[in-house]
């Protein structure tokens, strides 16, 4: 621990969700003068309106499609006609109290993180801030005339204040037929067809868990495949798995406009189609909440989509102002942005700071299957980017998932071909989010397959195939 002056440092926060939550933690146990600044709740919107609460949705999901489909496991669910004849009964979603309580799940997390902010001497400030120059914030009020109320001095500032769903004005959100992420919550019951605009991670968590609450959806694409940026064998098992439960998919096309119409919506496409449903989702991105920050005056370099520029240990072009989370130019995770909100405080207040590497960030959608990767990827291979070798076995070979009934998905790791080491991996499974640290632990401390396939994993389990994949890689090395 760094050795702390008489005079204690003054750490100020704009944000309070993931980033900024873990910055001021950091800074108030590191002994410095602490203040944070959020203007809905502490968690922000990846607690309140993002993370937990589609989650939370989406283990629902899973739960709904778990049931309908435990007939291939030999578990049927019947009950008695007025005849005393057995009927399959169908399976009902109550999305009312399914969003009341995901929603009073986010409430709950937000004010334990609150509270645990107040234990450690944090003061936290309900308000919307902005910067006064490169060593002041001013916070203003959330009320009407947002009239400034208070102003901080501050020595290191953090700016953590995320990012908003991107709209079209074509396609304006209503709130009740033309939606956002954020306005989903609001819904009271399962959308008779949902339109989802957008087939990036947002769009196809969403459209996998309305499908799994049983919508009809149809999924949008502009590209040719759903999940254009990922693993291309992870997008066909989840396209596989999408048409396979219903859902139907328009690729390579373009949404040019959504109105509502008397019983829903109408979705015109590029070229003329249209496509009729209940309500649309709009998933096509976000854009960083830092417009009115005051950037420019204080000499804070953005990029062209509005990201703030940031080096590995989260500082921007302003030596004592930091940014995390997605408000900066980071990959768009919350782990991410906890890992840089406590790096930017380390590097301020000169305690040991590991700066941020990129490829070592695991990542997960959460579909059904779920989507997690690592790394190099086997695009990076083709391209040339990288030199590696890959190896993929298919779940289906994988004891424990044929006794669960499982099939779709695969483990794949990418290794350099004269030592062995793990580059990259991708794994599509149920639960792949918590078998994915597994390869991030092994690329942090640069183990080879060997030495994976070396370890244990008991068997049968899920975990046992990444094992498995490694033990085929032997004779692959060069």
């Amino acid at each position: 621990m760094p050795a702390r002056s008489s005079v204690p440092h003054r750490v100020v926060v704009i944000g309070g969700g993931p980033g900024g939550y873990d910055a001021a933690l950091a800074a108030a146990q590191l002994g410095a003068t602490t203040t944070l600044i959020e203007r809905s709740g502490v968690g922000g919107s990846a607690v309140l309106t993002d993370v937990v609460p589609s989650k939370t949705l989406i283990a629902t999901a899973d739960a709904a499609i778990a049931v309908g489909e435990s007939h291939d496991l030999g578990v049927h669910f019947f009950v008695d006609d007025d005849k005393g004849h057995p009927r399959k009964p169908t399976i009902a979603v109550n999305l009312a109290v399914v969003n009341e309580r995901l929603l009073r799940l986010a409430k709950e997390t937000s004010t334990d993180m609150a509270a645990t902010l107040t234990a450690a001497g944090v003061t936290v400030v309900m308000g919307e801030g902005r910067l006064d120059g490169t060593r002041r914030v001013v916070a203003k009020t959330a009320g009407p005339t947002g009239e400034d109320f208070d102003s901080f001095d501050a020595d290191t500032i953090i700016l953590a204040v995320g990012a908003r769903p991107r709209t079209l004005p074509t396609a304006e959100p209503d709130g009740q037929r033309i939606l956002t992420w954020t306005q989903l919550y609001n819904l009271t019951e399962i959308p008779e067809h949902l339109i989802v605009i957008g087939s990036g991670v947002t769009g196809a968590e969403f459209a996998s868990a309305y499908t799994n609450l049983g919508s009809k959806v149809t999924l949008v694409s502009s590209r040719d495949r759903v999940l254009p940026g990922e693993d291309k064998d992870a997008a066909q098992v989840l396209e596989d798995v999408f048409t396979r439960r219903g859902m139907t998919l328009q690729s390579k096309s373009r949404a040019d406009k959504v109105e509502v119409t008397e019983n829903g919506v109408l979705v015109s496409l590029e070229g003329g189609a249209t496509i009729a449903g209940s309500h649309c989702l709009m998933a096509v991105g976000s854009i960083p909440n830092t417009a009115t920050l005051g950037l420019e005056e204080a000499g804070v370099t953005v990029g062209d989509s509005g990201t703030i520029t940031v080096n590995k240990v989260a500082r921007t072009s302003i030596s004592n102002i930091y940014a995390v989370g997605d408000c900066s130019d980071a990959p768009p995770l919350a782990s991410v942005a906890s890992h840089q909100g406590r790096t930017a405080v380390f590097h301020a207040l000169g305690d040991f700071a590991k700066p941020l590497d990129t490829r070592l960030v695991c990542s997960n959608i959460f579909t059904s299957p779920e989507i997690a990767s690592v790394g190099y990827t086997e695009h990076d291979v083709e391209s040339g980017l990288v030199n590696g070798i890959v190896h993929k076995l298919d779940l289906d070979a994988n004891p424990r998932a044929k006794m669960q009934g499982t099939t779709d998905g695969f483990v794949k790791l990418i290794a350099q071909p004269e030592s062995g080491i793990l580059i990259g991996g991708v794994i599509v499974a149920p639960r792949a989010s918590e078998l994915i640290n597994f390869l991030s632990f092994a690329m942090e401390h640069r183990h080879t397959v060997d030495q994976i396939a070396r370890s244990w994993s008991v068997y049968p389990s899920l975990a046992g195939g990444i094992s498995e994949t490694a033990k085929g890689m032997h004779q692959l090395k060069k």
